[in-house]
């Protein structure tokens, strides 16, 4: 790797974290410290709002943003491929989420590339009986990044109706559907909610009011 693609690339491990440290940027390109130290050195003189804070680590001045300098064919095709999958398994608003990547992935790419992945586009078809009716999978995914509690009107296997609010730390999707695993504050116990069995669902503006370290990974232990 030559010098301008390695501060390039740190650059994206700087901005792809909160904090990373110069042991943590020499050893994943196998460097020593003292080369990183002058290429963030380098990177500063440039231009580069590199942050550094006592006892965390260097960070990105908040609000700057670096864009990707380009995408391959493959890439732009293998991100078509997952697009298709969230249009058949996915909610409409995840899907158009993936739809506005798309996009923006399109005005990086050179032309001929871009008319490549489109026509691979129409060649490409993915059939399930899954349901995106409404957002609540795009709902459970935000609460479970923001660690936010969740309301939701439940109708269980025997069509029984309840009122419940649950801390999800997980979905999954198996038996043909999404699943969302969470800490249910009526069951006072972790349980698998389907998703399309969720009659109405807000999301609520307060924080988990349990530490979490039961994982999607323990409940996939037990089948």
């Amino acid at each position: 790797m030559n010098r301008l693609d390695r501060l390039m690339n740190i650059m994206l491990s700087i901005q792809s974290k909160k904090y990373v440290t110069a042991d943590f940027l020499a050893e994943k390109f196998n460097l020593s410290v003292r080369t990183i130290y002058r290429d963030l050195k380098a990177l500063s003189e440039i231009g580069v709002p590199i942050y550094f804070e006592k006892d965390r680590g260097y960070t990105l001045v908040q609000g700057y943003f670096l864009p990707p300098l380009h995408f391959t064919t493959e890439e732009a095709n293998a991100l078509i491929l997952l697009q298709s999958l969230a249009n058949k398994f996915t909610d409409k608003t995840i899907f158009k989420n993936s739809e506005s990547a798309l996009k923006k992935i399109q005005t990086v790419l050179k032309h001929q590339d871009w008319e490549k992945t489109a026509s691979f586009s129409s060649k490409v078809e993915v059939y399930s009986p899954y349901k995106k009716d409404n957002d609540n999978l795009s709902k459970i995914q935000n609460a479970i990044t923001d660690k936010l509690i969740v309301s939701i009107t439940y109708s269980d296997a025997k069509g029984n109706t309840t009122e419940r609010k649950i801390e999800p730390i997980g979905i999954i999707f198996y038996t043909e559907q999404w699943h969302v695993i969470a800490w249910c504050w009526l069951r006072e116990n972790y349980r698998d909610f389907k998703v399309d069995k969720i009659l109405s669902l807000k999301v609520i503006n307060q924080h988990f009011k349990k530490e979490h370290t039961y994982t999607i990974q323990d409940y996939m232990k037990i089948f």
